[in-house]
């Protein structure tokens, strides 16, 4: 047939389809509805992991570019030391463009309208190396930092993002040349970042000011500023072959390390994509796999249907045939009813697929990457075609093959084998594809119970916490920095229903803490630990109240008093694992210790309870406590650098019990009295309950997800089943006559329906255990205290899933069984 002749066939079988699809409502609006909830699912969860898996970066040719640096049990990622940098700066090879920042920091707007926002500290060449370039305004063009710019005591200036750019200025077009006071500091704004501008490390930033590091003093240091670097490749040359390259340079920085720690030094060069979406990554090829399965399982569910209805078309399909329609005209009249259904499901699953985009962003925590820029893009609908395509010529490939018999034209022709069992492996794949689901959900439902249950060593019910940053131009001296946190810390103890006011530098478990190597502590009498780092050991510098305030146990001697605030009382606090380390067996109090070989020495008192310092789902590190004495350092010298001693987080403890709403006034009170002490301090007040929630609300997010899925594949299976075993029915109604006019009951039916239907569904079971138990190796990294085997988990999802399809096939069984015998012979 010509191609004109095939397509004015399709037009016609086209309306012929509507003409048919209208008369059957009821089949229609059940394709059209399982087929939107396939395209419109995994349309949606596209929308989400396109921008984390497949699409461009927002840099000029984002593939080279790369993060560099080395790792070592002091950092989670790889960083690099400022002399070290400068060094592989003037001797590295494999780089077009190297640059280094020094991350991200809370700054203070400090004009009217006081704010806190985060400020980014980058090298003069960090966009160009990242080809980004500020916008341009109406009146002069906006520009990167210059060398000079980047000098200590270089020119004040700043760039913006185009979020403040719009909030604060209104998207003024001049903005180019005004100023912005930024902790106390008059800076020029030279440019506005684009729209779709993002750090490499995805953290938030509103304002990005020159580093300004002197590269003479960090190159004449020890070890300089710890430092983030990013590179982008030259032409040609890929990450591994810029290993290599760098060996020599890495060997000489490792003769810079202690004997002892050199193995546990790494060199690290990767992708910016998989520095930013390394922790997403599992979740986001997860449910993509999950959406899909949902989606082929819709397929398998309408094929089924078109299947059972094409068994009623075959004397229409002999007639046709009879009369001289080709196999492809045949062919094409089933595509076409396929492809109206597959238009129809795809039109309803693009609406449904933006309410369940804008849900997952409604719902989703922060710390997703690219989540928020979801949207129904052009590539997001063209997937959304694509799947309507495919779908289309997947469920109506069975009914196309089929060919017209002509002995329909004179008997009932009964369903045959081929047909007959191809429907029956569809059932057998939704119901494997759907114990896979519901398996992974229950692994991810019971990791979250598990994480939602943990024991944090802390009780969180009634404290309010406070992050305040002190404006360095308004408290210039140690001495002022002092006299407002202890002023802070006497009024606030006076405030009605306070039952403890504690000071910290950090809160666990949403905050780390400082840290040091347990190599770096040194027991008075004892030798020095001499086996590697021996790891990270967490520490916090706290007032007398903090373990009251956060219900830490006081396991061995005492809290910190009053009275050891005085300057030169040097006392200190270990956490219990550090105190087994340290001391097994035997009495940690009253015992001297000494950090990193740096006076003073100082008493233990006591030893306090564990608590979660890595997040609910990090290892828990060792820890211990020093004191904030009254003193303009603390008491602490060069432990916390000057910028640590201006910030501080206030807990209070509260008698009220433990919802929001009734800390609601404590929190407007204490607000207030900030706000009398500095009304230009900006300040966040949160329960110490909603820090702890946020730790849950990724995996909260991943699994409610993945559970959503897993139940629309039940549900598609449970329809599937139900659709074939009402089918079965109705082509043995004959047989199931036969029977029961020989004597069989309406159990002896039951039974035999129900018999075939468990039948397919313990085929799908067994098929479905080989994939779950393959698919949940990839969870493993997402679990929380759950094995990816766990047989209490896969053995609930089975029999749930069985107790499902029994109950679907319940429903034709028990009809088969009221048949009228007399009926049933004449049918």
């Amino acid at each position: 047939m010509r191609v004109a002749t095939i397509l004015q066939a399709a037009g016609q079988e086209f309306r012929y389809e509507l003409r048919r699809l209208r008369k059957s409502p009821g089949f229609t609006v059940s394709a059209v509805l399982v087929m939107a909830i396939g395209i419109g699912s995994s349309t949606a969860v596209f929308s989400v992991v396109d921008r984390v898996l497949f699409r461009s970066l927002p840099y000029a040719e984002d593939s080279r570019l790369v993060s560099v640096g080395v790792t070592a049990p002091i950092e989670r990622q790889e960083f690099m030391l400022g002399r070290q940098y400068f060094d592989w700066k003037d001797h590295q090879t494999p780089f077009a463009s190297l640059t280094s920042w020094s991350g991200v920091g809370d700054c203070d707007i400090t004009a009217e309208n006081p704010v806190r926002v985060g400020c980014a500290r980058v090298e003069a060449n960090f966009l160009d190396t990242l080809g980004v370039q500020p916008i341009i305004s109406q009146s002069m063009s906006g520009r990167n930092f210059t060398r000079e710019e980047d000098r200590p005591n270089g020119p004040r200036v700043a760039l913006i993002s185009y979020a403040l750019w719009k909030s604060r200025f209104a998207g003024d077009p001049n903005v180019v040349g005004k100023t912005i006071a930024v902790d106390g500091e008059s800076h020029m704004i030279i440019g506005v970042l684009p729209r779709e501008f993002e750090l490499p490390t995805l953290a938030s930033a509103d304002i990005i000011l020159p580093q300004k590091l002197d590269e003479a003093a960090q190159r004449q240091s020890g070890q300089g500023a710890v430092l983030g670097v990013f590179a982008r490749l030259k032409p040609g040359v890929t990450a591994e072959q810029a290993g290599l390259q760098l060996q020599p340079l890495f060997k000489d920085f490792l003769n810079s390390v202690p004997a002892r720690f050199r193995n546990e030094v790494k060199l690290k060069i990767r992708s910016i994509r998989d520095r930013q979406v390394h922790e997403a990554k599992t979740a986001s090829w997860l449910l993509l796999g999950a959406v899909l399965a949902v989606l082929l399982i819709a397929c398998a569910n309408v094929a089924n249907l078109l299947l059972a209805r094409s068994a009623s078309r075959q004397r229409e399909l002999a007639v046709r045939s009879a009369l001289g329609a080709s196999r492809i005209r045949l062919a094409l009249l089933a595509l076409t009813e396929s492809f109206t259904i597959g238009a129809l499901g795809g039109i309803a699953g693009c609406l449904l697929a933006y309410v369940l985009m804008r849900s997952f962003v409604a719902i989703a925590p922060e710390g997703i990457p690219h989540l928020q820029q979801a949207a129904l893009d052009l590539r997001v609908l063209a997937f959304a075609l694509i799947a309507t395509l495919v779908s289309g010529t997947l469920f109506g490939l069975a009914p196309a093959l089929q060919r017209a018999r002509p002995e329909a034209l004179t008997v009932a022709h009964e369903v045959s084998g081929p047909r007959r069992w191809f429907r029956q492996a569809l059932i057998v794949g939704q119901i494997a594809g759907s114990l896979v689901l519901m398996f992974a959900a229950g692994l991810l439902l019971r990791s979250l119970w598990n994480i939602e249950n943990s024991p944090l060593g802390i009780s969180s019910g009634g404290v309010l916490t406070a992050e305040i940053a002190l404006n360095p131009q308004l408290y210039r001296t140690p001495a002022q920095q002092l006299a407002f946190f202890e002023e802070l810390e006497r009024s606030v103890r006076s405030m009605p229903g306070a039952t403890a006011v504690a000071l910290s530098d950090s809160v666990p478990p949403a905050t780390a803490a400082r840290s040091t190597i347990f190599a770096g502590i040194e027991v008075e009498g004892r030798p020095k630990f001499t086996e590697g780092t021996g790891g990270t050991v967490e520490w916090r510098a706290v007032t007398p109240d903090y373990f009251a305030a956060l219900n830490i146990p006081i396991l061995e001697g005492r809290s910190f008093r009053e009275q050891d605030r005085t300057p030169n009382t040097n006392v200190m606090i270990l956490g219990h694992a550090l105190a087994e380390r340290l001391f097994p067996g035997e009495d940690s109090i009253g015992k001297r210790m000494q950090v990193n070989n740096a006076p003073p020495w100082f008493t233990v008192v006591g030893v306090a309870g564990d608590v979660r310092n890595q997040g609910i789902l990090g290892a828990d590190e060792p820890e211990y406590y020093l004191l904030r004495a009254h003193a303009a350092d603390y008491g602490l010298g060069s432990r916390m650098p000057p910028a640590a001693v201006r910030n501080a987080t206030l807990v209070v403890r509260t008698s009220f019990v433990r919802t929001s709403i009734s800390l609601k006034p404590m929190e407007q009170w204490l607000r207030a009295e900030i706000h009398r002490l500095d009304p230009s301090l900006p300040v966040e007040i949160i329960t110490l309950d909603q820090r702890v929630g946020k730790l849950a609300q990724r995996p909260r997010f991943s699994a409610v997800l993945l559970a959503l899925f897993a139940a629309m594949a039940l549900l598609s299976a449970a329809v599937g089943l139900y659709g074939l075993v009402s089918f079965f029915v109705v082509q043995r109604t004959r047989e199931i006559g036969v029977r029961m006019a020989l004597g069989a009951t309406p159990p002896n039916i039951i039974k035999l329906v129900l018999g075939r239907a468990v039948q397919w569904s313990l085929a799908g079971l067994l098929l479905g255990v080989g994939g779950a138990v393959l698919t949940a190796r990839t969870l493993q990294s997402m679990l929380f205290h759950v094995t990816a085997g766990d047989p209490w988990v896969l053995g609930t999802a089975t029999m749930l899933l069985l107790l499902v399809a029994l109950v679907a096939a319940w429903v034709p069984a028990w009809r088969a069984s009221r048949l009228d015998p007399l009926i049933a012979l004449r049918d």
